[in-house]
């Protein structure tokens, strides 16, 4: 079997420089960089980081409210119902990847699948693509998960290329709209056992939805956090909504928190998204000596009023 090709292009990327980096393995179909995203360049553009995609699967089987897989996948017959790309294909894309790039990459496996949703079949996939991370020590993969299936990564050793990403929000919030989900209880819990295990363990707190009472609710939920175990990164995003997603969801009951229009979307309206984000971010600082905080699709005018230089992001699925 010929080795898939490894295709390069060059890429504006957030500092202002150009830089020689990885589009896709082969085909795509596993390894491809996420770059639907343009350089911002007006104050409604969002800031996103262009960063690789492991693309083991697609789907997943929670029912979150406002999943934007259920417009990317509106047209599938199978449509959000999880579906597993062949592990030999997956490994021979990843092998390729890993043996000839030397600049160190975050593989994201989360983007369009859950990643740990697969962990209770007879061929989990922690159990196969860790071990294929863990024998060099350039490239990390990462798993974005709402689930608490966590007994294999626990089992895994080394885990030094890993890092695991829980998707948190406000526990009503997460009861009203993240349906079928494991409780927040229950995967701040699994963070912090992969935390006492030595695992790099991030947080994303996305969509923060400002339902009545939101302050009390989230700032409840950062608490609740620190109280178990330390984030080695925070990532906060607000409720957002490509019109795809919207079209394709069922429970529309949470789009009427959209009123502002940018290139990802419909999103909630800038002066509350900045006291959100103001409020979270001062609770870190002010109670817990934390700031390694940065946003998910936010756009550059939120960056400059809340005095943060997004040319040096550190969000989630980056360095």
């Amino acid at each position: 079997m010929a080795k898939p090709k490894v295709m390069i292009k060059e890429y504006k990327v957030l500092n202002g420089s150009r830089e020689s980096l990885v589009q896709q393995v082969g085909d795509g179909s596993i390894i491809k960089r996420f770059d639907k995203t343009p350089f911002p360049l007006k104050q409604t553009n969002v800031v996103c980081p262009h960063f690789l995609e492991l693309k083991w699967a697609y789907g997943c089987p929670f029912d979150c409210a406002w999943c934007y897989l259920k417009g990317t996948f509106r047209f599938l017959t199978t449509g959000t119902k999880p579906v597993i790309k062949d592990y030999a294909k997956i490994g021979s894309h990843t092998k390729r990847f890993l043996n000839e790039l030397t600049t160190p990459e975050i593989l994201n496996t989360g983007e369009i699948a859950d990643s740990l949703m697969w962990e209770n079949s007879s061929k989990p996939f922690s159990k196969f693509i860790v071990p294929l991370f863990e024998q060099q020590n350039g490239h990390k993969v990462l798993f974005v998960t709402k689930s608490d299936h966590i007994g294999n990564l626990l089992e895994i050793n080394p885990h030094d290329q890993v890092i695991v990403s829980f998707s948190l929000n406000a526990d009503k919030v997460a009861k009203r709209w993240e349906r079928g989900a494991p409780s927040i209880a229950r995967r701040i819990e699994a963070g912090r056992k992969l935390s006492q295990a030595s695992y790099e363990v991030r947080i994303r707190i996305d969509p923060i939805v400002p339902i009545p009472q939101w302050k009390t609710y989230y700032t409840n939920l950062i608490d609740q956090i620190f109280t178990r175990f330390v984030p080695a990164r925070i990532t906060l995003g607000s409720l957002r909504g490509l019109q795809s997603t919207i079209n394709g969801a069922a429970d529309k009951s949470w789009v009427k928190y959209l009123n502002e229009s940018s290139n990802w979307g419909k999103k909630v309206g800038f002066n509350t998204r900045y006291e959100i984000y103001a409020t979270i971010i001062d609770q870190l600082k002010e109670s817990y000596g934390y700031e390694e905080v940065a946003l998910c699709k936010e756009t550059l005018a939120m960056w400059a009023k809340l005095g943060m230089d997004y040319r040096k992001i550190k969000c989630n699925c980056v360095w």
